[in-house]
């Protein structure tokens, strides 16, 4: 077997590999004499069909079963001859075997980039730190009171304020006639004034009384998610049904006790206090973990192997669907066509690949070794992360290989973090709450005029 390397770039190589015509011709003789004794033909007796028929029948389904078992006897050898190590799946060349010559192929393999050693003391870091205010706190309680809410019917004859919760059937046409991407809908309950829906629609509901209806025209923006409705006018038929006050409770002992484990509304306060501490907490982190990332790569520039940036890439864009389909926004319905999305997140996934390697150098170089404590300690975040037993975890693990080995990646990429900050000083500053927002509470209206 002969192996040549050819280097497209510092890590794509095309490995050229010819393997001798004997070894072709008697891959050949082995799987006609198999197809010999399985052969049946009409005229002749099994085991008994010349070789010269078998060839006129079966020769392309021969050739191309016999190319195949040639490469995979030798291919993984080639690798080794050839000192290459894939990190993706190769792209194999498989050319049509030419009986009386030497098999030749060829393979596209993407391999590691080559990253000398990096600085990973004397870093420049700054991590933000986050102390919770009674303001966030109070946030947080106006919210879970909103979400504690009641609803009640109000008696009065009045029309529709804003700030009204408002219980409609609806309906829109075009051309006189029933336009289904505009919907039709009962029982839709909205707030007046609260951007469920568009401002147009929601403010010709403004005036109106229960057991009432109304026409009027809407058109949506020419840069409407929906496609089917954007720069269109659409007349809406609403039928006023009910008009609802929102019953807020007391936020006090009570309200605390309500939301099931608290005995007093300072418990209650505690609690929110830890979470907000613990998410803050949490994403200092992450934010830290990235300035970490982005010491590195200033550091040193490679090349990436494309096969793995299109894998993360695709994985990206897959959770993009299925976020949007979560929210009710089918792809076609979003504006962004394929392309786009993957144009989009391209650059994430570059980085996302870029900070594997780096973080795996860093293991490399300081020799951090994923001992069982350490891979315990993993499985014990994980399991509290994906609210999942630990053992359950583990037996996954145990029947899914590449599951594991993304664990022990993404573990020793942790460590990798974790001995920079360990080794470094870092300058804690004060998160800046400046233009901050406080927490809004989820919009759960799906798709809407």
């Amino acid at each position: 077997m002969k192996v040549e390397v050819e280097n497209v770039n510092t890590v794509k190589k095309v490995l050229h590999v010819e393997i001798p015509e004997e070894d072709v011709s008697r891959e050949l003789e082995k799987a006609y004499r198999a197809l010999k004794k399985n052969a049946k033909i009409k005229g002749f007796r099994p085991g008994k069909v010349p070789r010269s028929i078998l060839e006129r029948r079966f020769k392309k389904d021969v050739y191309t079963d016999v190319s195949s078992q040639l490469i995979q006897n030798c291919f993984f050898d080639a690798l080794r001859e050839a000192k290459l190590d894939p990190v993706c799946e190769p792209t194999i060349n498989r050319p049509d075997i030419q009986e009386g010559k030497p098999y030749r192929y060829s393979a596209t393999v993407e391999v590691r980039p080559s990253i000398g050693n990096l600085k990973l003391k004397g870093l420049k870091l700054k991590q933000e730190v986050h102390t919770v205010t009674d303001n966030e706190i109070e946030a947080q309680l106006k919210i879970l009171q909103k979400r504690q809410a009641q609803l009640k019917t109000i008696d009065e004859n009045r029309s529709v304020k804003n700030g009204d919760f408002v219980l409609i059937d609806y309906e829109g046409f075009r051309n006189n006639k029933p336009f289904a991407p505009a919907g039709k809908t009962e029982n839709f309950l909205l707030q007046v004034g609260a951007g469920q829906v568009l401002e147009d629609f929601d403010q010709q509901l403004l005036g109106m009384e229960p057991g009432t209806t109304k026409e009027f025209p809407v058109r949506f923006p020419d840069d409407y998610y929906n496609k089917e409705l954007a720069g269109l006018q659409v007349i809406f038929k609403v039928s006023l049904k009910e008009i609802k006050e929102e019953i807020l409770p007391a936020i006090d002992d009570e309200f605390a006790k309500d939301l099931g484990e608290y005995q007093t509304l300072a418990e209650l306060k505690e609690a929110i206090r830890k979470d907000i501490q613990n998410k803050c907490d949490a994403q200092s982190k992450y934010q830290l973990g990235q300035r970490i990332v982005d010491a590195l790569i200033d550091q040193c520039d490679f090349e990436l192997p494309e096969g793995l940036v299109q894998q993360e890439l695709s994985a990206m864009v897959r959770n993009a669907r299925e976020a949007m389909a979560y929210k009710g926004i089918p792809l076609k319905q979003s504006g962004l066509r394929e392309n786009e999305l993957r144009k989009k997140y391209r650059p994430l996934a570059e980085r996302r690949v870029r900070e594997h390697f780096l973080l795996q150098k860093v293991g490399e170089q300081v020799e951090i070794t994923l001992t069982d404590e350490i891979l315990d300690a993993a499985y014990k975040e994980l399991a509290t992360d994906i609210g999942q037993p630990v053992e359950a975890i583990k037996r996954f693990h145990q029947a899914h290989a590449d599951a594991y080995e993304a664990f022990r990646e993404r573990t020793l990429e942790d460590q990798a973090i974790k001995w920079i900050i360990e080794n470094n000083t870092i300058e804690r500053i004060e998160a800046d709450k400046k233009g901050s927002e406080p927490v809004k509470e989820a919009d759960s209206t799906g798709v809407r005029p």
